[in-house]
């Protein structure tokens, strides 16, 4: 799939925002799942780049961020 392709097929996603996210916006990423993988992107700029992961990478990543979360 080459950028063209993903940059159109993100402009489609249903995106979320974390429920810890403040209402003033600041520092958040959104998220939006498709098929193939999970997208982030910066809320601050929708219209900015996203960073593709697969299902496999996102899982290991929710599950580690939520046994360390609290670790500063």
């Amino acid at each position: 799939m080459n950028a063209r392709r993903i940059a159109a097929a993100t402009h489609e996603l249903q995106w979320f925002k974390s429920s810890y996210s403040g209402a003033e916006g600041g520092q958040c990423v959104e998220v939006a799942a498709s098929r193939r993988a999970v997208h982030v992107r910066d809320s601050k700029t929708a219209t900015g780049p996203t960073l593709a992961v697969d299902h496999p990478a996102w899982a290991a990543f929710t599950g580690f961020a939520a046994c360390h979360g609290n670790e500063a």
